[in-house]
């Protein structure tokens, strides 16, 4: 069927021609391809027992097209003959999302800029390290421009040598942005009916999720009529397709939904009941866009809102909240002063807060695949911040005082608005990486809004997190409340370098996690080091004397260790150890695809090691006896996502949900569409899943 539409293809777009006395004028068939082919691999050296990308990176020449899986009314795809060594085996061929091309009344499938179908090399367990992989394959596939079609195909090869796997940072990021234009799959069940000549279709979709031209590409060959017109109603959670049927549907309906520019949802849909109604989205509704994306927008600025007035009671955040009490109680009955150091200190939240969402929305533009809290991956971070906590701990307890050291060096620890504005920017670095109730969604939905409105959901999260020091520089009846200025300060402060320091061995923990012992003991000499050039400062300030002299050699030390900092370590594996109270499995997509299809009931749990929440709800939920005793009772399979240093697939399956942040409780149940979990989760919670 696909040759013949070749052939048709072929010989509408020579009649046209045919009078003319320019066709022996074009390359129909001599001359290079007008679609440049070449085969990349993802990683050289794969690993015995793993898979491995492969990619047809195609280069139409300006004016061509390729076509799709289905090419639509005319046409063909991409059909491959490979020739592989033993122990190699190739999946089936995932094309991105195309796009739509109407010539002389006929619909088109299409690719017209450059292209990546991707295929998926299996490599054997028993293939031993070192042993070659020849790889060949002939392509061949249709060129095409709104006049003429050629026939086109090459012979592509790549040499691989079984290894550990291993890809380069710029490699991997060129695979992350072909796999980024690959359809998503649904996760959930569609359903058709069939009335008639019309087709309708209803696919789960939430209410608020956003959407930009619309479009159902049926890869079920013959299923819809191609050049149809197609109507898109949203009702409630629920998106209804309606176009006109080709011929009797008895079995599944595939395809691809386009929820945006190179954006679509992988669909299957069965047979069912489908009930009309809904508000129409497509062409007929054009003239107001702005207002689903409007409430799009309030619902998120809301939660952004909501969830950073959460975090102010979040346990991640109570250390840096304790400089804020200390400066809130220094600023006594000084009205005028407590409402600039309110100011200065929102200021500091709301502008770290842009900048981390800009930055993240930069990366992302870029191909990057990552989400909120993406500081907190890279060890050298870590280190940074290790640094700065043991500062800020050994001030608190005495050792030395920021009041001396004159300007640059005493950022934190100045007094009036310069202080307030910088504590709020090391409240807000902290304290972003913790996801409470409301603020996922909420940065879920940042990543689709346009960048002007994403930047506000983002300094909404900051001004959320700032409200109670807004409230109380303000309002005089809540600060005539805090405790007067006394001596009694002396002894709070001391106290509240307690949770520093503890805050201090959570970031040497978890700059273990990231780069293992030697990036422990890297850690711990420098800060050791910068606590030794502290307690020096603080003598010579005893003494009377100029506080510049340590403070030279002090930051020397601290930013030699930041950039020297060994990356390369043996961090700790994924996933929780076998003798857990709960143990699970590593998450991969394939793997969650596999427990579904055998209809096994799957908790799939998303963490990080420096998101406290996430550790907070493993602790007193997740690894729990109770817990597990009715996850094994129910033959539930676990699955962890650690997302503690930067992970492609991980960041993909979060924005899939509509998250970029962790964390995130998943339930799969046999039968039924997956349900998000809450965000504080109770062993009660759990067990009644499989009660």
């Amino acid at each position: 069927m696909r040759l013949l539409k070749a052939v048709l293809a072929v010989m509408l777009t020579l009649l046209p021609l045919a009078a003319s006395t320019q066709l022996v004028a074009q390359p129909l068939q001599r001359g290079p391809n007008n679609i440049a082919a070449s085969l990349v691999a993802e990683s050289p050296a794969p690993a015995p027992g793993s898979t491995v990308d492969l990619a047809f990176a195609m280069t139409p020449k300006s004016g061509w097209h390729g076509y799709w899986l289905n090419p639509g009314d005319a046409g063909l795809g991409m059909t491959l003959t490979w020739n592989l060594p033993r122990g190699v085996s190739a999946g089936e061929l995932r094309y991105p999302v195309p796009e739509t091309l109407i010539i002389a009344g006929l619909m088109n499938h299409v690719f017209e800029g450059a292209y990546a179908p991707l295929v998926a090399l299996t490599i054997d367990p028993s293939l031993a390290p070192g042993a070659r992989l020849p790889i060949s394959v002939k392509a061949d596939w249709l060129a095409c421009t709104d006049e003429i079609c050629v026939p086109e195909s090459a012979t592509l090869s790549t040499s691989l040598i079984v290894g550990d796997g291993a890809t380069s940072k710029d490699t991997r990021a060129r695979f992350d942005g072909w796999r980024q234009r690959l359809p998503a799959p649904l996760g959930s069940k569609a359903t058709y009916q069939l009335d008639g000549k019309i087709l309708r279709i209803a696919v789960p979709y939430p209410a608020a999720g956003d959407i930009e031209a619309p479009y159902f590409f049926a890869s079920t060959e013959r299923a819809v009529r191609y050049s149809a017109p197609q109507a898109f109603f949203r009702d409630g959670d629920r998106l209804i397709i309606e176009t006109e049927a080709s011929g009797a549907l008895a079995g599944p309906l595939a395809g691809v939904l386009r929820i945006g520019e190179h954006l679509g949802l992988e669909l299957v849909a069965d047979k069912g009941a489908v009930a009309p109604g809904g508000t129409r989205i497509d062409a007929a509704a054009a003239d107001e866009p702005e207002g689903g994306m409007l409430a799009l927008l309030a619902a998120a600025l809301g939660g952004a809102l909501l969830g950073g007035l959460l975090l102010n009671i979040m346990p991640c955040v109570f250390p840096i909240l304790s400089l804020k009490a200390i400066s809130l109680a220094k600023a006594g009955g000084d009205e005028r002063g407590a409402r600039r150091d309110a100011l200065a200190y929102t200021a500091g939240i709301v502008l770290v807060c842009v900048a981390l969402g800009g930055l993240l929305l930069i990366l992302r533009a870029g191909g990057e695949q990552i989400g909120w809290a993406f500081q907190l991956q890279d060890p050298r971070i870590i280190l940074g911040l290790l640094l700065l906590v043991t500062t800020i701990s050994f001030n608190l307890a005495g050792l030395f005082e920021f009041g001396s050291i004159s300007a640059g060096s005493s950022l934190i620890g100045r007094g009036g608005a310069a202080g307030s504005f910088w504590t709020g920017a090391l409240a807000a670095f902290v304290a972003t990486p913790c996801t409470g109730p409301f603020m996922a969604a909420a940065m879920g939905s940042a990543l689709v809004l346009p960048v002007p409105a994403a930047l506000l959901v983002f300094a909404g999260l900051g001004l959320g997190l700032a409200l109670p020091f807004l409230a109380i520089g303000f309002i005089p009846a809540l600060r005539h409340r805090l405790p007067r200025p006394g001596a009694w300060m002396g002894t709070f402060r001391s106290i509240m370098a307690v949770p520093m320091f503890l805050t201090g061995l959570a970031l040497v923990w978890l700059l273990g996690q990231q780069t293992g012992n030697t990036g422990v003991l890297f850690g711990l000499a420098a800060a050791m080091l910068l606590a030794l050039l502290l307690w020096w400062l603080g003598a010579r300030q005893k003494a009377g004397r100029s506080g510049w002299l340590p403070l030279a050699p002090a930051l020397a030390s601290a930013v030699a260790a930041v950039l020297l900092l060994p990356t390369g370590g043996s961090a700790a594996s994924p996933g929780t150890s076998a003798g857990a109270t709960l143990p699970a499995q590593p998450f991969s997509e394939a793997k969650l695809a596999q427990l579904r299809a055998a209809g096994t009931p799957v908790f799939a749990y998303f963490t990080a090691d420096w998101c406290i929440t996430c550790k907070a709800n493993e602790a007193a939920a997740i690894q729990r006896e109770a817990t597990a005793a009715a996850f094994s009772k129910a033959g539930v399979v676990v699955l962890e996502g650690d997302w503690t240093r930067r992970d492609a697939a991980i960041s993909r399956y979060l924005e899939a949900q509509g998250r970029s942040g962790v964390p995130l409780y998943v339930w799969y149940k046999p039968g039924s569409d997956p349900v998000i979990l809450p965000q504080v989760l109770t062993v009660e919670t759990l067990t009644e899943l499989v009660g």
